[in-house]
């Protein structure tokens, strides 16, 4: 089948490779043609672990090309992919002037048996404006419209499109049905369910399961904070609550909120498609206005306990919203290093990959080409985001580098005792310092009681 993916951004690109993988034929068209010439020396604009190997195969194979000419792209294409951005809107919705746009513009080239499929996370009834905006430019209605949301997560995108827990296909009409069931045929015969409902059906399934999934992660961490004033321990609760087959145990990892280009944008957007409707999704607007707060309070309560003096140098670890990812949109390192630079402490960062978005977004700061670099002379280390490399930091090392003794851990990690053992005060989510019965010295006991008397915090 012949395919055209339009927007080779996060979406598009990663979409349009893996489809490419299993055996379709793939371009990939995007406006700005510098970001084509990127892609045709296999230069990704983006960080995905496994996406450059895969797209080198994919062009060998001949099954994956990269063009910034639109006639050409569209011409013959059987499925028409719209993945183009669909950004923050006034009041919490979505503008759709992206996907409306790239609607316009392939409408004159797409031949009639075509199908466009929208790709791009939307709100419910985009479909059908879509629809309606080819047929003004083409004068007529015969060209069909299908909507295919993605569920891909960044840092293991690859994987999630080739193992999927589910294919959900929107679709209005027979043919374009079939048509879908045909282009994601190989995965299906692996076994992948596919769930095929009407358009709009399609499109608040994806806006819903993204808001549940971040009422997991706000729940988690509303429990880690009553674990933390009760003495209880959030892993041990965590995997309590996970192993219910009811409830699972993805998204039960406490940490700072939660960030980057989907949960925030979908849940605001969600919210206000209830709004719209008169069907209020309270739940969701609390959880938006929870999570917002908690990252403020967690940069808060680090000048509160950290005992930092005005002046003093602090490490921040780990700038993406998370793992694997060089994605920094949402993150709570754009929260927490300005409250740090107005408490006068002077900031040096570290990421493995999102550096050079972080220099776009963050002034003042001091980068380090490696975590222990960073922590040298430092006050205190901040760990925000849980790359495997922090989670291999030799504790001895960092210890010695600092000048201080803090390690803040928002991602739980490291082992309490073991770092209250290397001589560092430690602050971590959900947990105490140390375990309750090796709380046996003052100066644990001291630990023990500031620990569980501390504030709430989100």
């Amino acid at each position: 089948m012949q395919i055209t993916m339009i927007g080779a951004g996060y979406v598009g690109l990663t979409t349009g490779t893996c489809l490419a993988a299993i055996g379709h034929g793939v371009c990939c068209y995007d406006i700005d043609a510098a970001k084509i010439s990127r892609l045709r020396r296999f230069d990704p604009p983006i960080y995905e672990p496994g996406l450059e190997d895969a797209m080198r195969q994919a062009v060998a194979a001949g099954h994956l090309r990269f063009t910034s000419r639109l006639r050409e792209s569209v011409s013959d294409a059987d499925v028409v992919f719209i993945a183009v951005g669909t950004p923050a809107g006034p009041g919490g919705g979505i503008d759709l002037s992206h996907v409306l746009g790239a609607a316009k513009r392939i409408a004159p080239h797409l031949k009639r048996s075509a199908l466009v499929v929208i790709k791009s996370t939307v709100v419910v009834g985009t479909a059908r404006r879509v629809r309606e905006t080819i047929a003004r430019k083409r004068s007529a209605f015969d060209i069909r419209v299908a909507s295919n949301p993605e569920f891909l997560r960044e840092g293991s995108a690859m994987a999630d499109f080739l193992g999927p827990d589910r294919i959900v296909i929107g679709a209005d009409d027979t043919r374009s049905r079939n048509i879908l069931r045909a282009l994601y045929r190989p995965l299906a015969r692996a076994g992948v369910p596919v769930v095929a409902t009407t358009t709009g059906n399609a499109e608040l399934i994806k806006y819903a399961a993204n808001a549940f999934l971040a009422l997991k992660i706000g729940f988690v961490n509303d429990v880690a904070d009553l674990c933390e004033r009760t003495g209880g321990d959030i892993a041990d609760v965590a995997r309590g609550i996970g192993l219910d087959r009811r409830i699972g145990d993805s998204f039960l990892a406490p940490g700072p909120g939660f960030g980057g280009s989907c949960f925030p944008k979908d849940t605001r957007a969600f919210a206000a498609t209830g709004r719209q409707f008169g069907a209020p999704q309270k739940l969701v607007e609390t959880l938006i206005a929870r999570n917002d707060q908690r990252k403020v309070a967690l940069a808060r309560r680090i000048l509160k306990e950290g005992r930092l003096s005005p002046g003093g140098r602090v490490a921040v670890l780990g700038l993406a919203f998370k793992a694997n990812t060089d994605d920094v949109r949402e993150s709570a390192a754009l929260t927490v290093i300005p409250a740090l630079q107005e408490a006068s402490l002077q900031v040096i960062a570290h990421d493995p990959k999102a550096e050079a978005n972080a220099r776009r977004h963050m002034k003042d700061v001091i980068w380090a080409e490696s975590p222990y670099a960073a922590c040298k002379g430092a006050s205190a280390a901040i760990v925000l985001t849980e790359w495997d490399e922090y989670r291999q930091l030799n504790l001895s090392r960092l210890a010695g580098e600092l000048s201080g003794d803090l390690l803040v851990d928002y991602r739980n990690l490291f082992d309490p005792q073991a770092v209250v053992q290397h001589g560092l005060r430690y602050i971590s989510l959900g947990r105490s310092a140390a375990p309750a019965d090796q709380c046996t010295g003052v100066s644990s006991l001291k630990t023990w009681d500031r620990r569980v008397a501390a504030p709430g915090h989100a």
